[in-house]
């Protein structure tokens, strides 16, 4: 009888082993990895800045430092932009200017092989330099649709909800070839369509790159782009990259022309197309 009750005894004990073990393995199936904000810190040393094909530095570095939270989708980030030597076309001497910081507010989501990704950005704008007129900040909303297929198209549609009133549509398409386990070759190309809803603000420009009193609706601004990203660590990364803005129509030639800062004697001898370059570093955790 002492036997049999021993025979149970381990039988049970071995049924409940078992019945741990298999617990165990059920709660670890169950337990989600927990979800940790993600960062990345930058900064960029560019030999110009050209934003939607405005010339707004000439002849000057520019350094443009760069800060990103993200946590289940949602991303934050600012930005800015220092002119260590504000262009002049009188030749005066500024000092180096901040002249802008953006804020963007960001949440992105995965449909399949589509991205969407809604968001905001508030633009603080600050003088060009000391002895200019501070202009007004901007805000804008936006919509991303990306598709996770080849060339990695994207189209984002920007409303500016402030004082420029106009749409900016901007399509895209890049790749990046590993050349190295370290070491990538991006290529990249981006063409934009600029909608202007008050002429005060983005007019059309006639052939002598003066402001009229028509909107502009046209095609804007293409860049073709070239980067090298290096992987120093896993964590930091350094990456030259060179870029050619151009227009993309006649309308977008005379106004990329009328808003540019060549100090030329007449508009329309200004540039309408630029090449600029510089090296990002950026640390991700």
């Amino acid at each position: 009888m002492k036997k049999n009750m021993k025979k149970v005894n381990w039988l049970l004990a071995l049924l409940l082993l078992i019945a741990a073990m298999f617990a165990d393995i059920s709660l670890a199936e169950d337990v989600k990895p927990v979800e940790k904000p993600t960062g990345e810190l930058a900064v960029s040393a560019l030999s110009s800045y050209i934003w939607r094909g405005q010339e707004l530095t000439r002849s000057s570095v520019v350094i443009q430092p760069s800060a990103t939270i993200g946590y289940k989708g949602f991303s934050f980030n600012v930005w800015g932009n220092l002119d260590t030597k504000p262009y002049s076309a009188l030749a005066a001497n500024y000092g180096g200017k901040y002249t802008e910081t953006d804020y963007t507010l960001s949440y992105s989501k995965k449909l399949g092989i589509l991205q969407v990704t809604p968001g905001y950005i508030y633009y603080a704008l600050g003088a060009p330099n000391i002895s200019a007129a501070v202009p007004l900040d901007s805000q804008e909303v936006f919509l991303t649709l990306g598709l996770d297929t080849i060339l990695s198209p994207t189209l984002t549609a920007y409303k500016e909800i402030d004082h420029y009133h106009q749409w900016y549509f901007l399509l895209g398409v890049s790749h990046t070839f590993a050349l190295h386990e370290k070491v990538g070759l991006k290529l990249a190309a981006t063409a934009s369509y600029l909608k202007s809803e008050y002429e005060g603000t983005y007019a059309r420009y006639d052939t002598n790159s003066l402001a009229t009193s028509d909107k502009y609706n046209n095609f804007h601004d293409g860049t073709v782009s070239i980067s090298l990203p290096v992987a120093i660590t896993k964590s930091l990364t350094v990456t030259p990259t060179a870029s050619y803005v151009f227009p993309l129509c006649d309308d977008a030639k005379y106004e990329m022309k009328g808003r540019g800062l060549q100090g030329a004697s007449s508009p329309s001898d200004r540039n309408s197309s630029f090449a600029y370059g510089g090296i990002t570093l950026s640390f991700a955790f």
